[in-house]
């Protein structure tokens, strides 16, 4: 089977038991190391000093992780490539049966380091760039990085996509639409985050950063993508609050090099727990605590976990916004065939509950391979 296709039967078992249980974490966060080779001038989450976390304890980690149900583990930093043995890590996910993602600056790869990449099993990787040419902000330009998304191209077996910003400091926004524009050209997936302050709270878009966002909506994205949660983004845009109900430390889970639970980067220290003493008990408790940092949040892995308890809890009306959302901007939009079989699976809670069952039982085995 190809690896596309085995990425997309892993989704849909992610799903499924989504679906089914609102009590595992559905992505979890886990930094290897703090350090970094870069010092982007907007960045809160690098040092210049930290050892990798010893590869038994990360193991040990992800084990847990394990334990407690978790469906996708993404690693992160610092800049998670300098960690010595991060194929070990990535192999050590798919073998607990979670997804494997990972996040860098993508100015380490080479063509050796795609193909290790590879037979560790990573399913998506996601590289930040930020713009067309270096600048005194970041260093995470097209110009340094081309030849990496080329290598890419060529050896991936895993899934990439790109990520570009907006917001206060970026000095050239319409730079965005050029990072994704050529993301698309290579066959990527091409995304857009908005910089938040140093606990992760909004910064209103300044005008011809809110048009650059616009062009970029224009080139397109999928159907269960963020973006089409449209009464998000046309707030976070705009600076206004989100009413939405926050399920970090439960469904997400963010933990540090020390091996604590936080509700995401921007908010280490809650609840501040040793992953090897979290329980089942911590997930629901801190799943269900409304957070204050909320309504002005900008965090979009937290609200895409978010989305699934959305379907969960009000499956209707979620999947009835998102088409006629999508409608609006592509008025020759038809609902795929898929998505309508999955409708009707899961719309109905009797239904929901035994093909949640079987569809997770099916897709066990093949989830792990």
């Amino acid at each position: 089977m190809f690896n596309g296709a085995r990425r997309k039967i892993r989704e849909v078992r992610v799903f499924a038991r989504a679906m089914q249980s609102g009590s595992h974490p559905i992505l979890a966060q886990i930094v290897p190391i703090r350090r970094c080779n870069l010092d982007c001038s907007y960045c809160n989450e690098y040092d210049k000093t930290s050892a990798p976390v010893p590869l038994e304890e990360m193991l040990r980690r992800i084990d847990k992780l394990g334990e407690l149900g978790t469906s996708i583990i993404t690693v992160s930093g610092g800049e998670p490539t300098l960690h010595p043995e991060l194929d070990a890590i990535i192999a050590r996910i798919r073998k607990r049966g979670a997804m494997a993602t990972l996040i860098t600056n993508g100015l380490l790869l080479t063509p050796t380091r795609i193909r290790g990449l590879n037979r560790a099993g990573l399913d998506y990787l996601q590289i930040s760039i930020d713009n067309v040419r270096p600048d005194e902000v970041s260093k995470k330009s097209l110009r340094a990085l081309d030849q990496k998304l080329l290598w890419l191209e060529r050896d991936a077996k895993f899934g990439v996509t790109i990520n570009s910003v907006l917001g206060a400091g970026v000095t050239n926004p319409d730079d965005a639409v050029i990072i994704g524009r050529r993301a698309r050209d290579l066959g990527f997936t091409s995304t857009l985050g908005i910089l938040h302050d140093g606990s992760g709270q909004l910064q209103p878009l300044a005008e011809k950063h809110q048009r650059a966002y616009e062009d970029f909506r224009k080139l397109g994205a999928g159907l269960f993508s963020f973006a089409n949660f449209d009464h998000f983004e046309d707030n976070i845009i705009r600076g206004k609050a989100n009413d939405w109900n926050c399920r970090a430390g439960g469904r997400f889970l963010y933990i540090c090099e020390d091996g604590l639970v936080h509700y995401c980067s921007q908010q280490r220290g809650h609840p501040g727990i040793p992953l090897a003493d979290y329980t089942l008990e911590d997930l629901q408790r801190e799943s269900a605590k409304p957070k204050a940092c909320a309504p002005m949040c900008t965090i979009s892995c937290v609200h895409q976990t978010a989305m699934f308890d959305d379907f969960r809890e009000h499956p209707r009306e979620t999947l009835h916004g998102i088409l006629e959302r999508r409608r609006a901007i592509d008025p020759e939009f038809r609902t795929p065939a898929m998505v309508r079989a999955l409708s009707w699976m899961f719309l109905d809670q009797r239904r929901r509950g035994f093909f949640g069952r079987i569809m997770t039982a099916m897709l066990a085995t093949n989830g792990r391979k």
